[in-house]
């Protein structure tokens, strides 16, 4: 199913939350009127308000509050998105120039800030303890996951299971939390939450195992990144380690030095060893493992319309690497 077909399920609510999220972007500071909007209407597929979505009906919720909670996600999300780009020092995102290099890097933090704080702002008016317990854990593991990944950036020495923890914490704790949210607000049993988290978990690792697919395979065209950013950045990425821990020495002992120095210079060893050792096939097999974990989340709940939407939205996730 292509994502359109996806979205089209909650095409009502999509509208909803982008009107949502523009009305409560409003400030008095024109600045970040300016700086969120830019970032915000920048494109992005909506996976995270999408995921809210999908899983407050397929839980049976039929009121409104899943409409603030996905704008809430989507707040936290790009409040992220701002604050790593001034750390990643990045020019680019979805192929067009990056608040921090159209601003400078102190807005675009303070604005992130901005972000942060209305989102909780939001989410209190829901009033429910267990929203805010959710969404609180799950942007502390955010944050988290980005020391952490800075901690390890040009670390020749990066595990692969010092890889899991960071991506578990920066990217697949929100897709949990966006999934929770729709039990949450449908009253269902904590089993019954569990299970929609475990799903956003799961879908959340299988989709950032992709992206770092696609950082080495994919046209830049499409993707809006160069080839090879993770690399310029220091990040040693599961296809990086892969590779480095499957190479012959002499190969092995480039590709640490390619980590801990960074840039792009030995973009071309790097690509050649990642073919060689089998990385990227490694590594889609192991989104696959983790898109069926997912899909199995779902097993609690009936058939649907909208459950079958969030199991076609791990078959997307897998199928972006084609």
């Amino acid at each position: 199913m292509e994502l359109s077909a996806i979205t089209a399920r909650v095409a009502e609510d999509l509208g909803a939350v982008d009107a949502f999220i523009r009305r409560r972007l409003s400030s008095d500071v024109g600045l970040i009127n300016e700086l969120a909007n830019h970032i915000v209407a920048g494109g992005g597929k909506r996976l995270r308000p999408l995921v809210v979505l999908l899983a407050a009906h397929t839980a049976g919720y039929s009121g409104e509050e899943h409409i603030n909670l996905a704008a809430v996600v989507e707040f936290i999300h790009t409040a992220t998105l701002l604050h790593d780009d001034v750390v990643d020092g990045s020019e680019r995102r979805r192929g067009s120039k990056t608040a921090n290099t159209l601003w400078g890097n102190a807005p675009s933090v303070l604005v992130g800030d901005f972000l942060y704080s209305r989102a909780f702002q939001m989410m209190v008016e829901v009033e429910r303890m267990r929203v805010m317990a959710v969404l609180a854990d799950a942007t502390n593991a955010v944050a988290e996951g980005e020391v952490l990944q800075l901690m390890q950036c040009n670390d020749p020495d990066t595990t692969e299971e010092q890889y899991f923890a960071v991506i578990e914490r920066k990217t697949a704790r929100l897709f949990e939390a966006a999934a929770r949210l729709g039990a949450v607000v449908a009253d269902r049993s904590r089993a019954d939450e569990d299970a929609l988290g475990a799903f956003g978990l799961n879908l959340g690792i299988a989709y950032q195992l992709v992206d770092d697919v696609l950082d080495y395979s994919a046209d830049p065209v499409q993707t809006g990144k160069n080839l090879g950013d993770d690399l310029a950045e220091g990040k040693a990425t599961l296809p990086l380690i892969h590779a480095r821990d499957h190479a012959g020495e002499e190969e092995a002992d480039a590709l640490r030095r390619a980590i801990e120095r960074g840039g792009t210079d030995s973009l071309s060893t790097v690509l050649s060893a990642i073919e060689t050792t089998g990385a990227l096939s490694y590594v889609h097999e192991r989104a696959l493992a983790f898109a069926a974990d997912a899909r199995a989340g779902l097993a609690p709940y009936p058939a649907s319309p909208h459950r079958d939407a969030l199991l076609a939205l791990a078959d997307f996730v897998i199928d972006r690497v084609s």
